[in-house]
């Protein structure tokens, strides 16, 4: 069976505005059965061949170093035994050392065993510091032959902050026996040395491409302030949703750093109310970008004794931004807006959100309206606006002799006539008045 399992292991720092040190470490398996035929060449002439090639992208990077670490060239494995221990670290961290690398790499032979998890686990040493951004690539063509499992030695890794993300690539292998590898994580397949040149390739290139993007969310004073809302990243002009985010103020009280593809040109929406757009928004490749957003927000903030919904929207416009319940609190951008209380009557308000205050509506509590009828009536209850103007409130229901109505405070009155009589002349009115918690009682 012929495989080739590349494993990146990143730790969870976060990504500093300033420029870190990358260190990335490959582990190299020299295992005996590295010997065999791949591709017209063996394993490890492959493998060699690949990485003496990679090497050359990391010559006159800054502030990246590379190591080697070995195992399964030191002691040739034989019937009866096998060094679990042949691990070792031939090439540390250092600058300028690429060539030793290489040199290194160009007299290995294939002898021994496979120590996957002992290489694993003395790997996390070799790293000088955590404060890095410190990588591992493994490339072995088999399963562990010693006693110790890999995916204990994962779970410790992860424990200790390291987040295990694999690229397992098969040659012409069952899937069924790629997924001994699934607890340590995800794995593919491959026909030939191309593919495994292309997915290394790709490794480098992300470990390499330091582009960075930071989100502004200004406040009313140009402030990056402004937090917790939703993003979508969209490829720009489409509906392709490249990443969801969940805005963070980090650690340092800066918006957090992401990092995104560079080949794309977005369209970003961010989900505050009312949302905001910005479109084609470029990334520029291998430095810190900064967008910046105006996203003043404030707050509202609906008082009342009684559930009632109250319709948020932009000022003299009429599409719901939101939906807001009463004794309940939400954000808004900066700005005027109109709201529909949705009581009976309808009652309307403008309001002003202000940066960082928060403006209380509240809702009088409503009043009680019983209604009993002696026959079934048709109808219509106003309320009084003041200077011989009504306004409808609802209709009354010609099927009911007896309902109940929450109204607001107000004076009222109700036009009607009984189903059965058959003329106008018939019709007749009463008025009431709704006094805030108190309930009246009315027939018809």
């Amino acid at each position: 069976m012929k495989l080739y399992l590349l494993l990146l292991f990143f730790p969870l720092l976060c990504i500093a505005q300033q420029e870190k040190t990358t260190r990335i470490l490959f582990i190299l398996d020299a295992s005996n059965s590295m010997n065999s035929t791949w591709d017209k060449q063996t394993r490890l002439e492959g493998a060699k061949e690949v990485l003496l090639q990679a090497m050359e992208q990391f010559k006159g990077v800054p502030n990246v170093e590379i190591a080697l670490r070995i195992y399964g060239h030191q002691t040739p494995i034989t019937n009866d035994t096998q060094d679990c221990n042949d691990t070792k670290l031939e090439v540390p961290f250092s600058v300028g050392n690429i060539d030793i690398i290489k040199n290194k790499i160009r007299g290995l032979i294939a002898k021994g065993a496979t120590p996957i998890a002992r290489s694993l686990e003395a790997a996390a040493g070799d790293f000088p510091d955590t404060t890095s951004r410190n990588v591992i690539i493994l490339i072995t063509d088999g399963l562990e032959s010693c006693d110790n499992n890999p995916c204990v030695i994962a779970k410790k890794l992860r424990e200790k902050g390291v987040k295990v993300t694999p690229f397992v690539i098969g040659l012409g292998m069952d899937l069924s026996y790629l997924e001994n590898f699934s607890c340590i994580g995800s794995y593919s397949d491959a026909e030939d040395k191309g593919s495994f040149i292309s997915v290394l390739t790709t490794i480098i290139e992300k470990i390499l491409v330091r582009t960075t993007v930071q989100i502004n969310l200004n406040d009313s004073y140009k402030k990056p302030t402004e937090s917790n809302v939703t993003l979508f990243l969209y490829e720009a002009g489409t509906k392709n949703l490249k990443y969801t985010f969940t805005h963070t103020i980090n650690r340092y009280n800066n918006p957090d750093t992401l990092v995104i593809d560079p080949n794309f040109s977005y369209d970003l929406i961010v989900n505050t109310l009312p949302k905001i757009e910005k479109k084609q928004i470029s990334i520029v490749r291998n430095t810190h970008n900064t967008i910046q957003i105006d996203a003043p927000q404030g707050f509202l903030k609906i008082t009342g004794t009684t559930a009632v919904a109250v319709r948020v929207m932009e000022k003299s416009k009429y599409e719901t931004i939101n939906l807001q319940l009463t004794n309940s609190q939400d954000k808004y951008l900066v700005g005027v807006y109109d709201i529909e209380i949705l009581t009976l009557p309808r009652s309307y308000q403008r309001i002003e959100i202000s940066q960082s205050k928060t403006t209380t509506v509240t809702i009088t509590s409503p009043g009680t309206l019983e209604l009993k009828c002696i026959k079934y009536n048709v109808g219509q209850v106003f309320v009084d606006k003041g200077n011989g103007l009504f306004e409808l409130v609802f209709n009354l229901d010609e099927k009911l002799l007896a309902s109940k109505y929450v109204l607001q405070p107000g004076n009222y009155k109700v036009v009607y006539r009984q189903k059965d009589q058959k003329s106008t002349g018939y019709t007749l009115e009463k008025k009431f008045k709704i006094e805030s918690t108190k309930k009246i009682l009315l027939t018809l």
